[in-house]
């Protein structure tokens, strides 16, 4: 009895203190996961510098470290520069948006009134409709940036946090502490090192596929935007391939816009030739990402489908991996703890 309660009292103390843990670290848990996916991939890197090349551990964690921030880190940054100040301009050329859509709602009245479809009664009201719809997208847009500088702070934090605990992911990998932390996993080591190992596969077979995707969706509309004279097709190219990581709509944020732009604009040629683009990119990624991921990985499309869009809902972008990691841990646990404390 005394050792019942001994121990009741030691897992209240273990839930508590989880609490308190997930409770402090939950602004900054996206940065966490970040680390541990940096540190994947990564790692083949790291153990070649000091396996094969023979640089101290320290050193070649840094080196690492700094490889990082120019693959991924300093891209996205002009990357989202760049998105910003394409949206400033369209702050800018505000008065131009709204005479462009009051242009293309004339437009569509006089089309239909040539096929006698008395449609001038609805003009004023799609005018009024759609200026007010330009103004609240450009409002919009001014909060989105006003509140990306506002949280600056909390990035940079965020970003301290991540690199900080990448580093002590390379230089302590083989430490007690380590050691510690998985001995703390409530199973045995054969499926300790099972999780490690699912979660290096999941990593590497999402990123391999969403990247995949990425480039083959930003290229065609690259493409078809330079095809049809369309003002900063390498821009829209690389936004349509950041957005394509996300579940269900990703490039079509860029595709279906400009091709009701350039209906507007009456350049049918060119509405026709993105929409035909923006279709098969969508069917491609229907072909592509499964095909992908059977190759490197052996992920189910419905595991990663699922786990994307639960992962997107919950921890943003970065979610495109945690979320196909947490339903395959889900299922492995489950596994797991059925064969070592039920059967």
């Amino acid at each position: 009895m005394k050792n019942n309660l001994k121990m009741a009292l030691a897992l209240l103390i273990i839930i508590v203190l989880t609490v308190i843990i997930i409770y402090a670290t939950l602004p900054y848990l996206n940065y966490i996961f970040g680390a541990f996916i940096l540190f994947t991939i990564f790692r083949p890197l790291y153990q070649f510098l000091v396996k094969k090349v023979k640089i101290r551990k320290q050193i070649a964690a840094v080196l690492v470290i700094i490889v990082s921030i120019f693959v991924v880190l300093i891209p996205f940054y002009f990357l989202l520069s760049m998105i910003v100040s394409e949206i400033q301009q369209l702050i800018l050329n505000q008065e131009a948006i709204i005479a462009s859509i009051e242009s293309g709602a004339v437009f569509a009245t006089n089309f239909l009134s040539r096929l006698n479809i008395p449609f001038d009664m609805f003009q004023t009201k799609i005018e009024e409709k759609a200026m007010e719809l330009a103004s609240q997208a450009v409002n919009y847009t001014s909060l989105f940036i006003l509140g990306s500088i506002q949280s600056l702070s909390h990035q940079s934090i965020g970003l301290l946090i991540m690199y900080f605990l990448l580093y002590y992911l390379f230089t302590e990998e083989d430490s007690d502490f380590m050691r510690q932390v998985t001995v703390a996993v409530p199973f045995n080591e054969e499926n300790t090192a099972t999780l490690l190992n699912e979660f290096r596969r999941i990593v590497r077979t999402t990123l391999t596929a969403s990247g995949a995707v990425a480039l083959a969706q930003g290229g065609v509309l690259t493409i078809a935007f330079l095809f049809f004279n369309i003002q900063g097709a390498f821009l829209w190219g690389a936004i349509a391939a950041v957005l394509s990581f996300l579940p269900l709509v990703g490039a079509a944020f860029v595709w279906i816009p400009a091709v009701i732009v350039q209906f507007f604009q009456a350049d049918y040629a060119a509405a026709i030739g993105i929409l035909a683009a923006g279709l098969f990119i969508s069917v491609l990624d229907n072909f592509l990402r499964p095909m992908v991921q059977k190759t490197v990985g052996k992920i189910h499309p419905l595991l990663s489908l699922l786990g994307i869009v639960i992962g997107v809902s919950l921890f943003g972008l970065i979610g495109i991996v945690i979320g196909p990691l947490l339903l395959s841990y889900f299922i492995l646990t489950v596994q797991m703890f059925s064969r070592e404390y039920l059967s």
